[in-house]
């Protein structure tokens, strides 16, 4: 028996045959195993040679043979062991021969591994990493590139909104009998913008959708649907949705939840300066128009709103009026309405950050009037 230094083997003698590599002499030898390797030694008892475990590889052979090269030696040496029994015990203990499979099923275990631990690592940046560097990059976004985002995701909105695939028939404000309503509406954009001084340019379009909402895309696009100013009973409602969606891109709320829905293949196309390609834009178009914004990204629009609103002159309660008969959907989605905080709570909220004062409609009754009409062409 072996000592308790020493690892005791089932089997630790056998018999082989051995090349030396450097003649085509065949030697009868004796293989031991002994706790550093592999001791190869003829019958006269010479010491042929001496291989350490982990140096030992299996090379092509029979199947009732075991053939054994040394790593790395300058000469062509093998040793060959025809005794399964005594195969098997070489086998367990040599770290590069794998008779038995285990070592493939260890491999296959560790690429399982690393595979499950780089998914994880994936779900980590996505859940995680992507919308910090969504809200931080949205913020330093060069006006020109936020623009050419926008521009990118308008292509996909426009298309899932205009239902009717006629661009002509779908814009409110270009026929002859819409025109007037046009100048109404680019005048309570004019007194807006003079206040709100947004860096990013503003573009409001009116669309014959019937549902009393509107959106903000990325690059400062504005649509205002036809069911809005249907709903809207004064200027100043419209005006307050209208306020609203500046206030999401003041913040470039419609940045983030693009960068956030696109998730990384849109950021790496972004730095790579692909704006328009591949399937990144239409799920991000998809983002903006089904994806909900924060309740505090929500508050903080109604927010800039109010403040818009008294600054500008108008009824700043008016939004929450609009918001009071459309139940809160005041963007950004189709009939599919956001989760936005209870309409109740952002009523209270907004009225207490109107001003208490007078205000004058910032539309005359006249251009009230016309504005109702933008759409009347269809």
């Amino acid at each position: 028996m072996p000592d308790g230094t020493e690892k005791p083997y089932a089997m630790n003698f056998g018999a082989g045959i051995y090349f030396d590599g450097m003649t085509s002499a065949r030697h009868e030898v004796g293989v031991e195993l002994t706790p550093e390797g592999l001791k190869i030694s003829g019958h006269d008892g010479r010491l042929w040679a001496q291989w350490p475990y982990d140096e030992i590889e299996e090379l092509a052979a029979p199947d009732n043979m075991l053939r054994l090269g040394r790593r790395g030696s300058a000469t062509l040496e093998r040793l060959e062991i025809r005794d399964p029994a005594f195969a098997a015990e070489i086998d367990a203990e040599a770290i590069h021969v794998d008779r038995t499979g285990a070592l493939q099923r260890r491999q296959r275990m560790r690429v399982i591994g690393w595979s499950v631990g780089a998914t994880a690592s994936l779900l980590l940046v996505a859940w995680f990493g992507v919308p910090a560097i969504a809200a931080r990059l949205a913020l330093v976004l060069p006006v020109s590139v936020e623009r050419k985002l926008g521009d990118a995701v308008d292509m996909q909105v426009r298309g899932v909104l205009n239902t009717g695939k006629n661009d002509a028939a779908f814009d409110c404000g270009t026929a002859a009998a819409e025109m007037p309503g046009r100048a109404a509406l680019d005048k309570l954009m004019r007194r807006l913008e003079s206040v709100a001084a947004l860096v990013i340019p503003l573009r409001t379009s009116v669309v014959r959708r019937h549902e009393a909402n509107a959106l903000a895309l990325p690059g400062g696009h504005i649509y205002v649907f036809r069911g809005l100013i249907d709903k809207a009973d004064k200027a100043d409602e419209v005006a307050g949705v209208i306020a609203h969606e500046i206030g999401h891109v003041a913040h470039r709320d419609g940045t983030k939840a693009m960068l956030e829905g696109a998730g990384l293949s849109f950021l790496f196309g972004m730095l790579l300066g692909d704006f328009v390609g591949g399937g990144a834009v239409v799920l991000a178009a998809r983002n903006v128009l089904q994806s909900s914004y924060s309740r505090e990204a929500e508050t903080a629009a109604d927010a800039y709103s109010t403040d818009l609103m008294n600054k500008a002159g108008g009824d700043a309660r008016a939004l929450a009026v609009i918001l009071e008969k459309t139940g809160g959907a005041t963007e950004p989605g189709t009939q599919i309405l956001m989760d936005h905080p209870e309409t109740k709570a952002r009523i209270a909220a907004i009225n207490r950050l109107a001003a208490a004062r007078p205000s004058a409609p910032l539309l005359e009754a006249s251009e009230w009037a016309a504005l109702k009409q933008i759409c009347a062409g269809s």
